[in-house]
């Protein structure tokens, strides 16, 4: 099922008073770096630190199982976990066994079972249906379902309410889609002059080249690993069914240029983003994206980074 506006405005009244509603920020230095008004929506402050809280409950809210399992790279993993205790549901988590030391700490904390695996090998939703079938669980994905699309979507729904005037153009962190698509469903029906941009790291860009074929395209997984969050094989299949008609297209960005957005967000905004969170600001402080209509928004989509990385990124 592919998912529309109606249930992302389901779903922000589904979540309402279970996750936080982030504020929006401003800075001098943006403003000046893009040319027009920048609005940035935090979700580093996200109760687990990220946006991924918002699609995990209300997909079991919606979903109401008695165990679940998932698969991720450590901020969806983390985000079951949470959602899980809240409703007092046994979580299972596979993650990579790669995947930074703070997120599997953090999603051990919320008190789910870890099951690692190796990214590179193991296909992952396999793993997830035959660990499921063995407990009796539903699996939740970390973007393809019309629940977790829908939650996610309420991040750009809030910040759309918040900012009055709708942007020209709305840049997303985009690994699966599922930020994008729930993004792009807000704000075709809130800000429908908008242009939404996927930003994804440089070597995973499967999206920006999906958008331009006008087909998944998967990538070949040989690209740098520091944007774990965005570390997708293709796109989703729900999600591209609804980002192919609405979003504008996508951009990548550098190494470099996650890593100087990382330290404008530490120096300006007074914010820890990792670097999956940090890509589509890093696209509007490299000039990806030329500002129309003389507003943007921003989404910083995650702040779990590990503290040797926060480090070499500070350092750079």
């Amino acid at each position: 099922m592919t998912p529309g506006f109606d249930d992302v405005r389901a779903a922000a009244a589904r979540l309402e008073g279970r996750i936080r509603r982030t504020p929006l920020l401003r800075h001098r230095a943006l403003d000046e770096a893009a040319g027009a008004e920048v609005w940035v929506k935090p979700e580093t402050l996200q109760v687990t630190g990220s946006f991924k809280l918002r699609g995990a409950t209300n997909a079991l809210l919606v979903e109401r199982p008695r165990a679940v399992v998932t698969h991720s790279s450590g901020n969806h993993g983390q985000a079951v976990a949470c959602a899980a205790a809240a409703l007092g549901i046994p979580a299972l988590v596979a993650m990579p066994h790669d995947a930074p030391r703070v997120k599997v700490e953090a999603t051990r904390a919320w008190g789910a079972e870890i099951h690692h695996y190796d990214r590179r090998t193991d296909d992952r939703d396999a793993l997830a249906a035959r660990l499921a079938a063995e407990r009796g669980a539903v699996v939740i994905p970390p973007f393809d379902h019309p629940a977790v699309i829908a939650g996610q979507g309420t991040a750009v729904l809030e910040a759309l309410e918040d900012m009055g005037a709708a942007p020209g153009d709305i840049l997303v962190c985009t690994g699966g889609g599922g930020l994008l698509a729930g993004s792009a469903l807000a704000a075709a029906a809130l800000a429908p002059g908008a242009r939404v941009w996927a930003v994804e790291p440089e070597g995973w860009d499967d999206y920006g080249r999906s958008l331009r074929a006008g087909a998944r395209l998967a990538n070949d997984g040989a690209g740098d690993a520091l944007c774990d969050a965005l570390l997708s094989k293709a796109p989703g299949v729900i999600t591209f069914a609804v980002n192919a008609p609405l979003v504008a297209g996508g951009v990548a960005v550098t190494r470099a240029e996650v890593f100087a957005a990382m330290r404008f967000a530490f120096a300006h905004l007074k914010l820890v983003v990792e670097p999956g969170g940090a890509v589509a600001l890093a696209a509007l402080l490299a000039g990806k994206v030329e500002a129309r209509g003389g507003r943007l928004l921003v989404v910083l989509s995650g702040g779990n980074v590990d503290p040797a990385c926060f480090a070499e990124a500070l350092a750079a």
